[in-house]
């Protein structure tokens, strides 16, 4: 049995008239973490959106596993074990931290306990009765990682999660997928924070203009050239990576 999570086969998507992906072949594979890194424009988010059913391709195909999912809708991927985590935190902001928990709480799970969410977002567990959109902008993020613990997903995508954050609140964000990754979970990574993504990909995808320019280990790149080449960065700028 394949030990293949996602596979995107020849995909080309855009918008309209505007191509944004061309030909793209993408594989994240069980237990692994996938760093997707590109400059504005490369098509890193139209990439999350074609994966997760968001955006159809035009040409090409997706596979969840060994199954095509092409067609398929985002609920329907998200059944097989697909989860998004969207740039721009992703919570209702109107409504309460318990009631954002209990949305991302899977229909056809029978628990209904987010015990494991607070667990891993204790900062949450005081603020239960609060709006969302009166929580620090770190604390919305967590409460959008939540869904990460909460669906129990096999493959979670995650599209610029420590924007806009305090260092120390980009440290628990980065220790949270830590443990996504360790517990098994596979992570496709969009990140401006592009070493920190290096250190805990195991494999890397380039994008430049919508093609897949770089393959490999983190450890086959060279980092500062292509980084230069592609994003026209040095390495260690926070902000190299910005979303499509």
């Amino acid at each position: 049995m394949s030990d293949v999570r996602l596979r995107l086969e020849g995909v080309s998507a855009g918008y309209g008239r505007t191509t944004v992906l061309r030909d793209v072949d993408l594989e994240v594979h069980t237990g692994s973490v996938v760093a997707l890194l590109g400059s504005n424009g490369a098509g890193k988010t139209t990439l999350l959106s074609v994966a997760s059913g968001l955006l159809r391709p035009s040409a090409g195909r997706v596979l969840i596993g060994e199954t095509e999912v092409t067609r398929a809708a985002p609920n329907a991927r998200a059944r097989a074990g697909v989860c998004l985590i969207p740039e721009g935190r992703g919570i209702f902001r109107g409504m309460t931290v318990r009631e954002n928990l209990l949305l991302q709480l899977p229909p056809w799970e029978k628990d209904k306990s987010f015990d494991v969410a607070l667990e891993a977002f204790p900062a949450l567990e005081n603020r239960l009765g609060e709006l969302a959109g009166r929580l620090s902008g770190g604390q919305q993020q967590m409460l959008a990682l939540s869904r990460a613990y909460l669906a129990k997903p096999s493959l979670v995508m995650l599209d610029e999660v420590s924007m806009g954050l305090a260092p120390v609140v980009v440290e628990q964000i980065f220790e949270s997928l830590h443990i996504l990754a360790s517990n098994g979970t596979a992570l496709l990574v969009v990140e401006q924070y592009v070493e920190r993504a290096l250190q805990m990909s195991d494999h890397v995808y380039l994008l430049n203009r919508g093609q897949v320019v770089f393959s490999g280990r983190p450890d086959e790149l060279d980092e500062n050239e292509v980084m230069r080449g592609y994003l026209g960065h040095e390495l260690d700028s926070p902000d190299v990576a910005a979303t499509t």
